[in-house]
């Protein structure tokens, strides 16, 4: 039913393409770029549906108390404490070693303002639990979100952002002067 929901609203009513297939993995970092308005989540949550994969996010403990914390846990969120002594790299990386199934999606930019540089925390809690990266662009340019083949992290990190800047040259996101270049 929401499948079926998500695809005409994506396709009939936004007239938005879908190029590329998620990978059938169980484990990886999901980067999607470029973060610009808060209408990406809306987005997320349909292409999620399309591509029939649970994609997961974590969000700070406080969220997933009553009365909202089952909202929160059935959209695919996981808590985390987030105080200030907490390595958010390890903290992931556990989650990513608890669970069985868990794509973990950001938007590496860390705000819906324009940024030149993205945050590499994705990068590092990739390289630290061994999974795969899959990048997802939601170009409104070209009303059309690209989802890339997953790669795994080198120990060259100028190499791999090189891979990840070329995947999204030239994508414009809702408001297109905030897209990342």
């Amino acid at each position: 039913m929401l499948y079926a929901l998500s695809r005409f609203i994506f396709f009939k009513v936004m007239r938005w393409n879908l190029k590329g297939a998620f990978p059938n993995l169980n484990k990886c970092v999901v980067i999607v770029i470029p973060h610009t308005h808060w209408l990406d989540f809306p987005l997320g949550v349909i292409v999620r549906k399309l591509v029939k994969k649970e994609i997961h996010y974590i969000g700070k403990k406080a969220l997933f108390k009553a009365p909202y914390g089952w909202f929160f846990r059935w959209m695919g969120g996981t808590p985390v404490d987030r105080d200030k002594n907490t390595n958010m790299v390890d903290a992931v990386a556990n989650v990513f070693e608890e669970k069985k199934v868990f794509r973990f999606a950001l938007a590496p930019e860390g705000t819906r303002k324009k940024v030149t540089a993205l945050k590499t925390g994705f990068y590092y809690i990739a390289k630290k639990a061994k999974v795969p990266i899959v990048m997802v662009a939601f170009d409104y340019g070209k009303k059309e979100v690209k989802i890339s083949e997953p790669f795994q992290t080198t120990d060259n990190i100028n190499t791999d952002f090189k891979k990840v800047r070329q995947f999204f040259k030239g994508v414009k996101g809702k408001i297109p002067e905030y897209s990342f270049s």
